[in-house]
C-alpha cells in the first residue's frame, strides 16, 4: 500500500513553525556564561525533531541544516565546548534559514542559497574548533541468531509488526536516547535482561503477531543509530538520519533472513511519525497525549457566527414572550430564562475560542530588539508582562504592525546611547518594557522605555513648520498626539529604521479602525508610556440602545460614561459653536444625533430630552437623544462587507424584533462635535 505523505505536511510545518519559535526563545534567554542544560537540552530537542520530521518527508535541505546545527548543539550540551556569544548568533541564524526553507517547501518561497551555504559553513567552522573530540564508543557486540522460525515477518489482517530490540549493557542516558528514537515509531516497552542487556519491544501497525528482529546497537558520535543483524556495524558508516538502516549485500545470513521486516517497517515508521508530529512538544515525554487539537480557523469562524444567530434569535424570543402573563405562562418563561441563560454561557465559550495570548505577539519582539540595539550600537533590556493575557485573535494579527513600529521607535528615539545613559547617571542598558492587562471590558497594551522621553520644544517647533494649529500653552497630552500627525518626525538624520514620518500616522489609524485609543506619557529625562486600550473582541459587544424619532442606535457601552436629563439652565449657546452643557462644572459639546444623520426627532429641546455623556480619546462630549431604550449585548456585523462604509457608523446588529441597528462610531462623533453639519465625514 502506497501511502500519500503529503496529507501530513501541514502538520508537519506547524510543529516545525512552532519548535523554531520555541528554539529562538530559549537561546534568546540563554545566559552565555552559564546556560541552563535544561535550556539546551530542550533546544536541542527542538532541532532533532525538527530534523527527523524533515527526514520523514524527504526535505534534505532542511535535514542537512538540522543535522550540523544539532551536531553543534550535542557537543554544547556535553560540555565539550564553551558557549559563546558567536555560537548563538549563528543558532539564531540557523533559525532564520530553516523559517525560509520552511517556507520554501511550504509555500514555494525562493530560498536563498548563499545564506543557507553562509550559515552552514559557519556551523562546520564552529564544529572543527572543538578541542576534545567525542569518547569512542565500542560496537555492540554480536546479537544471537534470531530463531528461523521468527525472522521471516508475517503480518497478519490487522498489519501488526512486533520488533523486539535486545542491547549490550550501555549507558542510560545512551538507553533513554533511544526510547525516544524509538517511540517516534510506534509504542514501546523496555526491560532488563538477566546479563543487564536491555530489551525493547516496538509495536507498529494494527496486529497481533510477533516478529522478532535481533538488532546491534551504535552510537555514533553524531547521530544514533540501530543497525539490524548479527554483526556489528562498520566504524566508519556514515551517519544517517533514520533509526533503522538497511544491511550492506555482504551482510551476515540472519541479516538476510530478517530482511523481510524492513520494508514493512519501512511503511509502517513514516506513517507513524508523521500523525505522532502533531502531539508531540519539546517539554514533554515522548508518547504523552496532548491536551490540544488543531482547528482551522473558518471552522472557528462558522461556529462564532452560528451562535450569533442563535443570540439574536434569543432576543427574539425573550421581546416576544415578554409580553405574556407570568401566572399563566410560568413554566414556559422558566424554560425560557433557562434557554437565555444556557446561550449566554455558550456565547462566552465559544468566544474563548477565537483568544489567544498576547504571548503570540510579544515573542516576536525579542529578537528584533536584540539585532536592532546591536545595530544601533544600544544596550536594551526587554521584558514583558501579561503574556498569558488573551485577545480575539483577529485583533491580535491586526496589532502586530502597530506594536512593531512602536518597539522599534522607543529602541530607535527612545533609549539613549551607552554614553549618553552613563553621563545622566542611568545603567548603560536601557529598560523597554511590553506589558498587556485587562482593564473592565478592555485590554490595555503599553510599550514603555526608560528612554530620553519627548522634547516638548522640537515637536511644537516641528508643528509650527509643517504648519499645524499648536500654541506654546498647549497641554503635553496634545503637545504628544503631535507625533500621530502625517509625515511628523522629530529625528535629524533618516535612517534605514526611521526618521521619514511615515509609521505612527498608520499606527493610530490602524488602532482607530480597531475601536481603540492611542494615549502617551512621557517625561524628559525618565522615558515614555505608549498606551493602547483595545475592546477584547469585536464580534460581540455590550451596548446601549438609544432611541431618536423611530430610530434606534446601539452606543458600544465602553464609551458611554453616564446618561442624564439636564435643566434648561446647564445649556448654552456658543456663537459658531453649538451648544454646550454644563455637567458638573464642566462645559461639553452637545452632539444632536438627529443632525447628524437627518432625522425627524420627538424632542429638539436638551432640556426635555437625554444626554449621553461619551469619552473618547480623553474628549468628552454629550450626545442629544430622545430616550434610552436598554442595555444589551449585540452582534456585530461588518457593514462594509455586507454593504458600504457609512461614516459615523462602525457596524449594524439585527434587534429582537429583527430590526436592523446601526452601532455607532463614538470616536468619529466626538470627532465631529465641534463642526456638526459642516463636518466633511459626515456629507
Amino acid at each position: 500500500m502506497t501511502i500519500d505523505m503529503s496529507q501530513f505536511y501541514q502538520v508537519f510545518f506547524d510543529e516545525a513553525d512552532e519548535l523554531l519559535a520555541e528554539m529562538e526563545k530559549l537561546l534568546l534567554a540563554l545566559d552565555v556564561s552559564a546556560p541552563d542544560n535544561e535550556d539546551l537540552n530542550a533546544i536541542f530537542r527542538a532541532a532533532h525533531s525538527i530534523k527527523g520530521g524533515a527526514a520523514t518527508f524527504a526535505f534534505t535541505d532542511i535535514t542537512e541544516v538540522t543535522h550540523m546545527l544539532e551536531s553543534l548543539l550535542d557537543r554544547i550540551r556535553k560540555g565539550e565546548m564553551a558557549l559563546t556569544t558567536e555560537h548563538v548568533d549563528t543558532f539564531l541564524a540557523a533559525k532564520d534559514v530553516l523559517n525560509m526553507q520552511m517556507e520554501g517547501h511550504h509555500h514555494g518561497a525562493s530560498v536563498d542559497q548563499d545564506a543557507v551555504g553562509s550559515v552552514c559553513a559557519r556551523l562546520k567552522q564552529l564544529s572543527q574548533g572543538i578541542v576534545a573530540d567525542a569518547p569512542a564508543v565500542p560496537a555492540a557486540a554480536p546479537a544471537p541468531a534470531a530463531p528461523a522460525a521468527s525472522s521471516a515477518p508475517v503480518a497478519d489482517a490487522d498489519g501488526q509488526f512486533h520488533f523486539r530490540i535486545e542491547l549490550p549493557e550501555v549507558p542510560q542516558r545512551d538507553v533513554d536516547a533511544l526510547a525516544t528514537e524509538l517511540g517516534l515509531l510506534g509504542s514501546i516497552t523496555q526491560e532488563i535482561l538477566a546479563d543487564k542487556r536491555v530489551a525493547f519491544t516496538l509495536i507498529t501497525g494494527e496486529g497481533k503477531d510477533d516478529i522478532v528482529a535481533i538488532c546491534s546497537f551504535v552510537l555514533d558520535p553524531d547521530d544514533l543509530k540501530i543497525t539490524c543483524g548479527s554483526a556489528p556495524a562498520p566504524a566508519a558508516a556514515e551517519p544517517g538520519y533514520g533509526i533503522f538502516e538497511t544491511e550492506k549485500a555482504e551482510a551476515a545470513p540472519v541479516a538476510a533472513a530478517a530482511a523481510p521486516a524492513q520494508p514493512a517497517a519501512a511503511a509502517a515508521a513514516p506513517a507513524t511519525e508523521a500523525k505522532n508530529m502533531g502531539r508531540r512538544a519539546t517539554d514533554k515525554e515522548v508518547g504523552q497525549e496532548s491536551s490540544s487539537i488543531r482547528v482551522g480557523v473558518e471552522k472557528v469562524d462558522q461556529l462564532i457566527n452560528l451562535v450569533g444567530e442563535l443570540v439574536i434569535t434569543q432576543a427574539m424570543i425573550d421581546q416576544r414572550i415578554a409580553a405574556l402573563d407570568p401566572i399563566h405562562h410560568e413554566r414556559l418563561l422558566n424554560s425560557a430564562s433557562q434557554l437565555s441563560r444556557n446561550t449566554r454561557d455558550l456565547q462566552e465559550a465559544v468566544m474563548s475560542i477565537r483568544m489567544m495570548p498576547m504571548d503570540y505577539v510579544f515573542s516576536r519582539f525579542p529578537r528584533m530588539v536584540r539585532d536592532l540595539a546591536g545595530k544601533l550600537g544600544k544596550q536594551v533590556e526587554f521584558v514583558t508582562r501579561g503574556a498569558a493575557t488573551e485577545l480575539d485573535k483577529g485583533l491580535i494579527e491586526r496589532i502586530v504592525d502597530p506594536l512593531t513600529h512602536l518597539v522599534r521607535n522607543s529602541v530607535d528615539h527612545g533609549i539613549e546611547m551607552p554614553e549618553q545613559r552613563r553621563a545622566s547617571g542611568k545603567k548603560e542598558a536601557g529598560r523597554l518594557i511590553l506589558s498587556a492587562a485587562h482593564q473592565g471590558g478592555n485590554i490595555v497594551i503599553e510599550v514603555t522605555d526608560d528612554g530620553g522621553g519627548l522634547n516638548r520644544e522640537r515637536i511644537l517647533d516641528k508643528a509650527k513648520q509643517q504648519g499645524l494649529p499648536v500654541t506654546d500653552s498647549m497641554p503635553d497630552a496634545e503637545v504628544w498626539q503631535l507625533i500621530f500627525a502625517p509625515g511628523f518626525s522629530t529625528a535629524a538624520v533618516v535612517t534605514d529604521v526611521s526618521g521619514r514620518g511615515v509609521g505612527m500616522d498608520v499606527v493610530k489609524r490602524n488602532i482607530t479602525a480597531m475601536g481603540g485609543t492611542v494615549d502617551i506619557r512621557s517625561m524628559t529625562g525618565v522615558g515614555t508610556t505608549i498606551s493602547i486600550s483595545l475592546p477584547l473582541t469585536l464580534a460581540i459587544l455590550d451596548g446601549m440602545s438609544v432611541k431618536v424619532g423611530e430610530e434606534v442606535y446601539i452606543l458600544p457601552l465602553g464609551y458611554v460614561i453616564e446618561s442624564l436629563q439636564p435643566a434648561a439652565v446647564d445649556v448654552k449657546e456658543i456663537a459658531a459653536d453649538g451648544q454646550v452643557v454644563k455637567v458638573r462644572e464642566e462645559y461639553l459639546p452637545l452632539i444632536p444625533l438627529h443632525q447628524i444623520f437627518a432625522i425627524e426627532p420627538l424632542y429638539t429641546d436638551p432640556a426635555k430630552g437625554i444626554i449621553v455623556i461619551l469619552e473618547s480619546e480623553g474628549k468628552k462630549a454629550a450626545l442629544l437623544v430622545d430616550s434610552l431604550v436598554g442595555q444589551q449585548q449585540v452582534v456585530v456585523k461588518n457593514l462594509e462587507s455586507n454593504f458600504r462604509k457609512v461614516a459615523g457608523i462602525s457596524g449594524a446588529t439585527i434587534l429582537g424584533d429583527g430590526g436592523v441597528s446601526l452601532i455607532l462610531d463614538v470616536a468619529a462623533l466626538l470627532r465631529s462635535s465641534r463642526q456638526l453639519s459642516n463636518d466633511p465625514i459626515f456629507s
